[in-house]
C-alpha cells in the first residue's frame, strides 16, 4: 500500500511537537547539475520496472502514465478516460484549460486528485506531495480565458522528482515561464511539451522553453496531427537528436540518461486489459 503524507505550505522549523518539514526537492537544489547519459529503453507498462528506473507511458492528448519499481502509479492531465483497463493510479494531476485535461468526476477510488488551479479561491494552487519515494510538486502559470481575458494561475506545470530523475509537464502551457518560475521549475531531466503550436503556445516559444530547460529528454504532446508535430520535430533538431520510440513506453533512468538532448517521439495508445 502506497503511505503518503502532504506536506506543510512551507518550508519550516520545527518548533512544536508535530511540526512537519516540507521534503527539499532535490531538482531545485542540484538545477546546474548535469547528470551523466547513454540510451533510453522501451517497456510495455505491464512489465516490471528495472531498478532506479521510471517507465513513462503516453496514453492521449496530454496523459501519460508514470511508474516505479516500489509500485507509484501516476497519471497527468487527466480526463477520465484511459483505456478499457480498470485501472486505479496512486494519483492524478489536471488541468482545466479545456476538457480534455481534467474532469468534474474523477474516479473516487483515486487517493489523490491533484488540481493545477486552486478551487477554493483566487491564488496558485500549491502542492508538495510525498508518496513513498515519489515528490510531487506544482508550478503555477497563467492561462487565456474568453476570447481575450487571463486566467491567473489557471495553469500549473506539474515535477515528479523519482529514482533521482526529474520529470515535468507543462500542463497546458500558455506562456513562457518568468525567471522566477523557471527558478521555481529546476532541473527536468525528462519533460513533456505541447506542441500543437497554437491552442496551447507558438512552436516558436515551445522551442525555446525547451532550449532554457535543457532537458535530456523532451516527449512531444497535445499534437493534433503530424504536422505540427513536424514543424516541432524541424525546429528542434539542430540542437537534439530525434528518436522515434517505435510505440508508447520507455523506461529511463538517471544513469542511461541520452548524451545529447533527445526528442523522443511516442506514439500516443490508450491503456489496454492485461492478464494481472
Amino acid at each position: 500500500m502506497i503511505r503518503y503524507a502532504l506536506a506543510g505550505l512551507a518550508l519550516a522549523v520545527a518548533t512544536a511537537a508535530g511540526a512537519q518539514e516540507r521534503r527539499m526537492s532535490h531538482c531545485i537544489a542540484i538545477a546546474d547539475a548535469a547528470p551523466g547519459l547513454e540510451y533510453i529503453h522501451k517497456a510495455a507498462y505491464s512489465d516490471p520496472i528495472p531498478e532506479f528506473s521510471v517507465r513513462i507511458s503516453y496514453i492521449d492528448h496530454s496523459m501519460f502514465l508514470i511508474q516505479t519499481p516500489g509500485g507509484f502509479t501516476g497519471i497527468t492531465d487527466y480526463n477520465g478516460y484511459i483505456g478499457s483497463h480498470d485501472f486505479v493510479p496512486d494519483v492524478v494531476t489536471m488541468n482545466h484549460a479545456h476538457s480534455s485535461h481534467w474532469t468534474a468526476n474523477p474516479d473516487d477510488r483515486i487517493p489523490n486528485v491533484l488540481k493545477g488551479w486552486n478551487a477554493e479561491g483566487p491564488g496558485p494552487a500549491d502542492h508538495h506531495l510525498v508518496l513513498d519515494d515519489v515528490l510531487i510538486r506544482n508550478v503555477s502559470t497563467d492561462i487565456r480565458s474568453g476570447f481575450s481575458g487571463r486566467e491567473n494561475d489557471g495553469n500549473s506545470i506539474f515535477i515528479f522528482e523519482v529514482e533521482g530523475l526529474c520529470i515535468g509537464h507543462m500542463g497546458h502551457l500558455h506562456h513562457e515561464p518568468s525567471d522566477e518560475q523557471y527558478a521555481a521549475i529546476g532541473r527536468l531531466d525528462v519533460v513533456m511539451i505541447a506542441v500543437d503550436g497554437g491552442m496551447t503556445i507558438p512552436v516558436d516559444v515551445a522551442v525555446r522553453i525547451m532550449e532554457r530547460l535543457k532537458s535530456s529528454v523532451v516527449i512531444p504532446m497535445h499534437w493534433f496531427g503530424r504536422g505540427a508535430l513536424d514543424a516541432f520535430l524541424a525546429r528542434m533538431s539542430e540542437a537534439f537528436d530525434i528518436q522515434y520510440a517505435g510505440g508508447s513506453e520507455y523506461v529511463v533512468s538517471l544513469r542511461d540518461l541520452p548524451s545529447r538532448p533527445t526528442v523522443m517521439v511516442l506514439e500516443p495508445q490508450f491503456l489496454p486489459v492485461f492478464e494481472e
